[in-house]
């Protein structure tokens, strides 16, 4: 504010010091000297004014036009400095806002909102406020002060002048605010098309050997020509809007200087005003002009930050996860209990889950079958308090889960799903995955007991060995036995399994089989299997059908029943 109000201040210090140099620099003869100048050579006159010269200090003058630049160009950089500084941390805290709100917000926000927007909202639509707020705060202070501070000089000047100068001010205004609303409409629709082009080539980067096995490319590249197309018709109708604005505002400034002049050359004519100060004021006025433009100009940066604000705000706005609940301060036991549990996913009207009556007994292995859409996976994701079902409830040791903290909850929780996911850092750093202080001897442990051990002793830098996007420089059941490692190096009494061994070969699932029995041993575990082989020897097999429990018992029990688990057991072993 110092910095900008200085800056300000010397825009009217310059056209002073002109004023003062036509009038006292450049012999202005007094009234009684009219006659006398009409008698005299040129001689005398050249005299008269070389006297008036010397009367005035001529040091004083470039010392004067130096001070002032010298000063401007210090508090220049320095609002620079300061503003660049507090906008960069600005936008790390508003990044950092929106990316712990993504972290906390409940797991259904993601059916909504896609990953692309997400990521298009905290890198793009954040640096568009912030580049708002940069480049508005600068122009909105630094040009209000030049403006006041010249308007100031200007009524001190001369007050009849500047009144006629400010009638085009209430059109200048007009014209500004007409263009605002039409501005907001076009930068909103402009942010929305820039996040489906986001979404276009996230999922054509993402997908790409889909694209190339099934000759999408051509397709892809309509689908990015159509969206970029759209934006750059949305980027010239706002470039319109606001490029119009300028040359009317322009138009109306021109108008009050030609107004201006006239009037001052009919006081002139009165003899009342002087060379320099019409020229000290007129300078004034064309020094407004370009604080005024800055001003006209900034309604578009504005309008553009205010639509990426709403989609910002909107996500820090979101509701969070619950934070509240009771703290496990020791290793749950593992009991877990369905109490009649009804579910719906948000926004669905089908019924996901009806009535669940299950009781799990600690250290049991039970097995989720049955066909897609049965409910197996909405039912294991309840357990971790992903979703909270709309009847019944979830015990853990005798206890409601939504009684309980999530953090406590899911420090109880270990979970190797179908869809593995890594991350782009070490085989240690994905193992030991949440953990402040890993523990390298139970990372080994970890690799040794999900045999790891021979694929790590392959790698460039063994566990310190970064493995890509996802682990793209793993093999599927490399990737996938990384994540029963991670599991195993969590050592929780809940074990989730979901398709733990679908991307292994025969070999390979053999041996985490066996690491997986030995994992399960002593651990209350939910397994989804579909390859009904896998879990024969689990303790229960409980058969879900259109969201209810219809069977469960052992392999020989179930097959002895000749249910819904032996006509699936028969398809899939009818060869």
């Amino acid at each position: 504010m110092l910095t900008m109000a200085v800056t300000a201040l010397t825009e009217a210090a310059f056209p002073r010091v002109l004023g003062y140099i036509l009038d006292h620099g450049f012999g202005r003869p007094s009234g009684n000297d009219v006659a006398m100048l009409n008698t005299l050579s040129g001689e005398t006159v050249a005299q008269d004014k070389s006297n008036a010269i010397k009367g005035l200090a001529l040091w004083k003058i470039p010392a004067a036009i130096i001070g002032i630049f010298l000063l401007r160009g210090i508090c220049t950089f320095t609002t620079s400095y300061l503003m660049s500084w507090i906008s960069t941390r600005l936008l790390n805290d508003l990044r950092a806002q929106v990316f712990d709100r993504v972290l906390s917000v409940p797991i259904g926000f993601y059916q909504k909102e896609s990953a692309s927007r997400i990521i298009n909202v905290i890198m793009m639509e954040a640096q568009q406020i912030v580049e708002m707020l940069k480049v508005s705060m600068t122009t909105l202070i630094r040009d209000s002060l030049t403006v006041f501070v010249l308007l100031a000089a200007l009524v001190w000047q001369n007050w009849k002048l500047t009144i006629v100068a400010l009638v085009m001010m209430p059109v200048m205004a007009y014209l500004v605010r007409s263009v605002s609303k039409r501005l907001r409409v076009l930068n909103q629709s402009q942010l929305n098309v820039n996040n489906e082009l986001t979404q276009v080539i996230e999922e054509a980067t993402r997908a790409t050997q889909v694209v190339r096995i099934f000759g999408g490319q051509e397709y892809e590249k309509k689908r990015f020509a159509e969206s970029n197309e759209k934006l750059r018709g949305y980027a010239m109708r706002t470039t319109i809007a606001v490029a119009s604005t300028t040359p009317l505002t322009q138009l109306a400034a021109a108008v009050s200087v030609a107004v201006v002049i006239m009037f001052a050359v009919s006081q002139a004519a009165q003899d009342a005003t002087t060379v320099g100060k019409f020229v000290e004021f007129v300078t004034l006025m064309m020094l407004l002009l370009t604080p005024l433009k800055r001003l006209a100009d900034l309604n578009g940066p504005i309008q553009r930050g205010m639509a990426a604000a709403e989609s910002v705000f909107e996500l820090i706005d979101t509701s969070p996860e619950r934070t509240d609940g009771k703290l496990l301060n020791v290793r749950a036991r593992g009991d877990l209990s369905f109490c009649g549990v009804s579910f719906s996913y948000p926004g669905q009207e089908q019924v996901t889950l009806d009535d669940i009556q299950l009781d799990i007994a600690s250290g049991e292995t039970v097995a989720l079958v049955g066909l897609s859409g049965g409910g197996k996976t909405s039912l294991v994701n309840l357990v971790p308090a992903f979703y909270s079902p709309q009847a019944g409830k979830i015990t853990l040791d005798g206890q409601d889960i939504n009684e309980l903290s999530l953090d406590s909850l899911r420090r109880q929780i270990a979970m190797v799903s179908q869809n593995v996911v890594l991350f782009d850092d070490t085989v240690a750093a994905n193992i030991a995955y949440g953990d402040s202080s890993p523990d390298h001897v139970k990372v080994k442990a970890a690799v040794q007991a999900a045999y790891l051990s021979e694929v790590v002793s392959e790698l460039p830098d063994g566990l310190e060995t970064r493995i890509g996007d996802n682990g793209s420089r793993l093999s599927g059941g490399q990737r996938q036995r990384l994540a029963i490692a991670r599991a195993i190096y969590k050592d929780a009494p809940i074990l989730i399994l979901d398709e733990a061994t679908s991307a292994l070969d025969t070999e390979s699932e053999r041996a985490v089989q066996s690491a997986l029995d030995a994992l399960m041993r002593g651990r209350t575990t939910l397994v989804i299997a579909h390859r009904l082989s896998t879990i024969e020897r689990a303790d229960r097999i409980v058969v879900l059908a259109d969201g209810k429990i219809a069977e469960q018992g052992t392999h020989q029990q179930l097959l002895a029943k000749d249910g819904v688990y032996a006509n699936l057991y028969r398809m899939q072993f009818a060869e």
